[in-house]
């Protein structure tokens, strides 16, 4: 997805980190430089508005369920392993140790 114009940060990484943007999860140079590449790309603005759209309908419709904090501590385990390039282990690292031992 593209306007054709030449942007100084490209669509694509834009659209790769939407979801980051999205949930605060990057240092404010970072959200700077996406407030800047939408304010000259339509397409990826429109893009941005449906992902916050259907996040804030997620959230209306599923927000109020806790999330245990060994789950979340899993989960966000995992992902930090794929962002940091490491190993991600084949095995389902949120399941408990006798989930895994019945697979």
């Amino acid at each position: 997805m593209s306007c054709g114009e030449p942007h100084e940060t490209d669509c694509s990484e834009i659209l790769d980190h939407l979801y980051e943007f999205l949930d605060r999860e990057m240092p404010d140079t970072e959200c700077t430089k996406f407030e800047t590449h939408f304010e000259e790309c339509s397409p990826c603005l429109e893009k941005y508005g449906l992902e916050q759209a259907v996040k804030k309908l997620v959230k209306r419709c599923c927000g109020h369920d806790d999330v245990p904090g060994d789950l979340r501590s899993k989960v966000m385990g995992r992902i930090e392993l794929i962002r940091s390039g490491e190993a991600v282990p084949e095995h389902d690292v949120t399941a408990s140790p006798a989930t895994r031992r019945e697979s």
